[in-house]
């Protein structure tokens, strides 16, 4: 099968209660900064937020690779709606100009990557923490009254050892690898400044996110990876017995999630939320690279090594209170999603 003739599946709402959809009268001339906008979550954030009336202000330092691909892609399909800022989160002097003005932050950008945290710990502290509490400032003193909505990580719970349950917010924190000592400690200034300052703060700990522009690594972004090599022949190492359990969430059902954290800022301000594809979309390592396989009429090739620092061998999102507080929960099957991203990935490998 040819992947790029894959059908792309319709957009479909997040929602689960009678609210009205969104349209875009009432978000018409907002605006939202989005930090990292040009990354793979960024640009699906961005995309999202435009199709719902907003204007988009995207901050990024264009370090990751794939990331001028996506930000050339957005402007020429947006570009009355989308604005670019080249900056760096690190840079704190520079980024009170950018979130005046602003209807909403999404806070996007860090260092997204257990094995580089081992390797440079210095520098994954200074964006990841230091860079969070940069915006969270520049939120402070020049727009406190902004919903600011942080893309956390399941990695602030640690490895979870022999913990095959899903995983709430009532779960100690146990931060494990320098990644998920920055993540955390970012992730505890966001949730203090709603009690310490008032400020409309959230906390979104989010699980395996995959998805259209995202250009993933060996490193990060493991499903896109996976296709992008099966795609091109180049063969996988998996770390560990491929056994390790995650739960997967399309970037458009998160997207949808920002938009409504944002929309309720008033009952979510000071909240944190555990976010990924529950249960329902549990896979292991092997199960996806035979799937994708199955998909692209192809034969993976890949060997094992051992297992890596701070790696969880099972985590699985409860999701349980952003159902009851926003009756939100994942409307795109991982096998649907998949077949998405494969033809999105055949075109753009």
């Amino acid at each position: 099968m040819d992947p790029t003739s894959l059908m792309k599946e319709p957009k479909m709402s997040s929602r689960l209660d009678a609210r009205p959809a969104r349209d875009s009268a009432p978000n018409a001339g907002r605006r939202v900064l989005i930090t990292g906008g040009a990354g793979f979550l960024g640009v699906n954030a961005a995309l999202h937020l435009i199709e719902g009336g907003w204007h988009v202000t995207l901050l990024d330092n264009l370090s990751r690779p794939g990331t001028e691909r996506n930000l050339k892609w957005l402007i020429t399909q947006h570009p009355t709606r989308t604005s670019f800022v080249k900056e760096d989160v690190r840079n704190a002097s520079a980024l009170a100009q950018h979130v005046e003005n602003q209807d909403a932050i999404l806070h996007l950008a860090g260092q997204v990557a257990v094995t580089t945290s081992l390797v440079d710990p210095t520098t994954d502290f200074e964006v990841n923490a230091a860079g969070t509490l940069n915006v969270l400032e520049a939120v402070r003193l020049h727009n406190p009254k902004a919903p600011f909505v942080f893309a956390s990580t399941n990695k602030v719970y640690g490895k979870l050892d022999r913990n095959n349950v899903a995983c709430n917010e009532s779960q100690p924190i146990d931060f494990h690898s320098p990644y998920g000592c920055s993540k955390g400690a970012a992730d505890q200034y966001v949730r203090d400044y709603a009690r310490c300052f008032q400020m409309n703060t959230v906390v979104l700990r989010q699980s395996c996110i995959y998805g259209a522009h995202q250009y993933g690594t060996e490193d990060q972004g493991w499903v896109a990876h996976f296709v992008h090599s099966i795609l091109n022949d180049r063969p996988l190492t998996i770390y560990g017995d491929g056994s390790q359990v995650r739960d997967l969430l399309d970037a458009r059902d998160l997207c949808g999630l920002y938009a409504e954290v944002i929309d309720h800022i008033d009952e979510t301000r000071g909240e944190i939320f555990n976010v990924g594809g529950g249960p329902e979309n549990q896979r292991n390592l092997v199960e996806v690279i035979n799937q994708i396989g199955e998909l692209t009429n192809r034969k993976p090739k890949f060997s094992f090594a051992d297992w890596r620092e701070g790696d969880q061998t099972y985590y699985v999102s409860d999701i349980t209170k952003a159902k009851k507080q926003l009756r939100w929960e994942p409307q795109i099957p991982f096998d649907r999603g998949l077949k998405d991203l494969i033809a999105w990935a055949g075109s753009n490998s």
